[in-house]
């Protein structure tokens, strides 16, 4: 787990933003056509009482590591197209936070601090959490299975556990509503579950005897929350996470129940290596749980360091998420609860995402205490490099 300074007793404050003068100077580096977005940062506390404060590091601590991450974001903009949010945080304190790129291409709008991307598949973290929320307040079991709240669902013998796992074995509820539904308007939630009980789509593998990674699984986790709650997932999720801890740019959105919102960008494809074009919604888009929630940069960081300072879960509830899987068979699987899980020279925990034109990366370095976050609009394929990158400049050019 990560270890971060905990703040006992702060009294909510926002802290005047100050420039830098090294990002001042940094912005000169940048033609105005480029429309390179530099990110004054701010002091911000979390959750009220016992709150956690948000710190950055002091300029002259940083202009080494900024101006290698500067150069880094500009190469990327102009090598792969990239229209997005790089901020990087060690020790729980910002040490870069950047933006580069349009929101809007028509307009020719440059991203800025306040810009909110869809976090697509990086969405399934928040499920996770909000089902152990859920599991504390005894409302549920891990063990429970999916039939003893949805009665007519098919697949039986299904655990909750399983769907976390990604072991459940379902089939791809994409298909299903490609191919099986009739209506003009995308569905949501609870009209999938139904289409489901009538669905002739199979499941791929009895629960628990092997590891498929399933949107499928992630939406039912989703509509049990609905459930149990008696509540949208929209707003459980907003009153028991996004409320606590500030993050007042998140929310969860379905193309058929919600409005378009403020800062809400839509996701572009390239088109002949020049144009951008806006992509379109799917009929899988009014579908939460598995994707659709949407953030900036900040907001992650602050659902980051509020789920491991304990401002949400318990230690134990959130070890299980950060704690490999395993089959009936006793083989681990790469996925805890809403996070993969690689234990490869060093443990990293993290999640990527990719939907509509949407690319985001949320990466947890426990032994460097380091995080990355990457949030696109453009299509990007190249998080898992990036990452890579980020972590060796943050090694090579900042000591802390």
């Amino acid at each position: 787990m990560i270890h971060l300074k905990k703040y006992s007793n702060v009294i909510a404050i926002t802290l005047i933003v100050v420039v830098s003068h090294f990002m001042l100077s940094s912005k000169s580096k940048f033609t105005k056509n480029e429309e390179v977005a530099l990110i004054a940062t701010e002091a911000v506390s979390i959750g009220g009482k016992n709150s956690i404060l948000i710190e950055r590091y002091p300029e002259t601590e940083t202009q080494k590591v900024n101006h290698k991450l500067d150069s880094l974001l500009h190469q990327i903009n102009k090598r792969h197209d990239f229209h997005g949010s790089l901020l990087v945080a060690k020790n729980g304190k910002i040490l870069y936070n950047n933006h580069i790129g349009y929101s809007d291409f028509k307009k020719k709008e440059p991203l800025n601090d306040a810009s909110v991307f869809q976090l697509a598949s990086v969405s399934k973290q928040f499920t996770a959490a909000a089902i152990m929320l859920l599991y504390e307040r005894n409302q549920i079991q891990l063990t429970d299975t999916v039939n003893k709240y949805f009665p007519d669902f098919p697949y039986e013998n299904v655990s909750i556990k399983n769907l976390l796992n990604h072991t459940a074995g379902l089939p791809r509820y994409f298909w299903v509503a490609e191919h099986e539904w009739q209506q003009v308007k995308a569905p949501t939630n609870s009209e999938m579950m139904v289409l489901l009980e009538s669905s002739k789509a199979q499941r791929y593998f009895k629960p628990g005897r092997n590891f498929d990674y399933s949107n499928t699984g992630y939406f039912v986790l989703a509509s049990i929350v609905e459930k149990v709650s008696g509540t949208s997932f929209s707003a459980f999720v907003k009153k028991n996470i996004f409320d606590p801890l500030e993050m007042k740019d998140s929310f969860v959105y379905s193309s058929e129940n919600d409005h378009i919102k403020k800062n809400q960008l839509e996701g572009y494809r390239l088109y002949r290596g020049w144009r951008h074009l806006k992509i379109n919604s799917t009929v899988n888009d009014a579908i939460v749980g598995d994707k659709n929630v949407y953030a900036t940069s900040k907001d992650l960081l602050k659902w980051t360091l509020g789920l491991n300072n304990g401002k949400l879960l318990s230690k134990a509830s959130l070890d299980l998420m950060y704690a490999k899987g395993e089959t009936v068979y006793g083989r681990k699987v790469p996925y805890g609860f809403g996070f993969r899980i690689d234990t490869k020279d060093h443990k990293t925990i993290y999640h990527h995402g990719k939907w509509n034109g949407f690319s985001s990366g949320l990466t947890l370095y426990p032994a460097d205490e380091l995080v990355v976050i990457v949030l696109e609009h453009t299509g990007y394929n190249a998080i898992t490099s990036l990452n890579k990158k980020v972590k060796k400049i943050v090694k090579e050019n900042f000591n802390a």
